[in-house]
């Protein structure tokens, strides 16, 4: 598949660009764990991917130290039985980022507090001050 695909609005990655390792699986699981490779290690080279560059940097800010010096994202899959399953959920996790990626994130705008916000807390900086003032002990009082 040359074309990328399209998935939920969002660009999907090219599929020559997906790199598919199958491995054994750790952990428990008996006989099937020891003898067949199950889990998936998924690798997305995102520099050479037709990505936007905004979303390539959001990706790579994501993805965290599941992305090596070089640019490539490895995602690795083994909570199935099956590497079918284990396939699909792996591509199902790199969509999912991807797409998490696309959104542009909001700009905030600064605001100021408004005239009520600056009174009320002038009143209650003036109601404290009060209260510590009549912890006190007043120099005319020892005379």
């Amino acid at each position: 598949m040359d074309t990328p695909t399209r998935t939920n609005d969002t660009l999907s990655p090219h599929e020559h660009l997906i790199e598919e390792r199958f491995v054994r699986a750790s952990g428990p699981g008996g006989q099937n764990v020891n003898k067949v490779a199950t889990a998936v290690e998924l690798r997305f080279d995102v520099d050479a991917s037709s990505l936007p560059p905004s979303v390539k940097s959001r990706l790579k800010a994501i993805a965290g130290n599941r992305i090596t010096a070089g640019g490539v994202l490895v995602l690795d899959s083994r909570e199935h039985r099956t590497q079918a399953r284990n396939r699909e959920a792996a591509r199902a996790r790199l969509v999912a980022l991807i797409q998490q990626a696309s959104v542009r994130p909001k700009t905030r705008t600064p605001t100021k507090p408004g005239s009520g916000a600056k009174q009320r807390r002038l009143t209650a900086k003036k109601r404290r001050a009060e209260v510590k003032g009549e912890r006190r002990v007043s120099r005319v009082d020892e005379d």
